[in-house]
């Protein structure tokens, strides 16, 4: 079943993607995503079905608009492949519980529990990318995985027999909240609001799954942000480009979480010698 769930994830995750650059550009610029069709920006030439497969179309055209021959950016298929790949990998990780449930219930929450995580790997993309171009986290896509979150995760653990996470899902999106708000407050210059707001939410995914992978995930944002600036100090010489945005390291961070929390929360405890 394994397979066959990544495999659909995968081809799903390119279509998913070939929408999340439509909400990349448009979003930041308050425009809709769905009205109007997209087009080229060189002669506003709307795009057809057959020029707009994922990442194939791309290819086909030799990277430039069919009409005016404008290069298309390789930013295009990159984010249809980085989705498409999150997609797989997720569904490789919260797939298998799908299978081990017991029960039409399980089934559900466990389905419910992948899909949440689905939305997540695509704001993933989807904000990482606006970060990185714009320094902004926009609200309207943070409102949007939130409430996916909340509407899927809550059922998803009721129904799975995983009511007592409800409170560390709780407790780490209030927590997490507060403790960026804090950062904030105290070196507005190092943290916007938008990071304070994405803390609450990946709070609340983290704490879904249970404490170490809530500790982890948020520990590790910093670990990873701490040394991608390090890697930026190094490389760039001019003093005005050395911000670095903080939105892809705290998800970094929290699919470090998602992935490994319990291993690696169960190594530093033993390490210390309370495992």
């Amino acid at each position: 079943m394994t397979p066959l769930i990544a495999t659909f994830a995968g081809v799903t995750g390119l279509s998913i993607g070939s929408f999340l650059n439509v909400v990349i550009y448009r979003v930041p610029r308050a425009l809709s995503v769905v009205h109007p069709p997209s087009a080229c920006p060189g002669c506003e030439m709307h795009i057809g079905a057959r020029d707009n497969v994922p990442v194939l179309s791309w290819l086909a055209l030799g990277r430039r608009c069919r009409e005016c021959r404008m290069p298309i950016s390789a930013r295009y298929p990159l984010v249809e492949v980085f989705t498409g790949v999150a997609f797989v990998l997720v569904a490789l990780f919260f797939a298998p519980a799908i299978a081990e449930a017991r029960g039409a219930a399980a089934v559900v929450g466990a389905t419910l529990e992948l899909f949440a995580f689905l939305v997540l790997a695509g704001a993933t993309v989807s904000l990482s990318a606006i970060d990185f171009e714009l320094r902004r986290l926009p609200n309207r896509i943070l409102a949007f995985v939130v409430i996916a979150g909340v509407v899927l995760l809550v059922p998803a653990l009721l129904l799975g027999g995983h009511a007592e996470l409800l409170i560390s899902a709780l407790v780490g999106a209030l927590g997490s909240f507060a403790f960026y708000l804090a950062l904030a407050l105290i070196s507005p210059r190092g943290m916007g609001m938008g990071d304070v707001k994405l803390a609450g939410v990946l709070g609340l995914y983290l704490g879904a799954l249970g404490w170490a992978q809530l500790a982890v995930g948020v520990m590790a944002a910093f670990a990873v942000g701490a040394i991608a600036g390090a890697i930026v100090l190094i490389i760039r010489r001019s003093v005005a480009d050395r911000r670095v945005p903080f939105g892809p390291w705290m998800f970094a961070g929290a699919w470090i979480g998602i992935a490994g929390g319990e291993a690696i929360a169960a190594g530093y405890l033993a390490a210390v010698g309370l495992g």
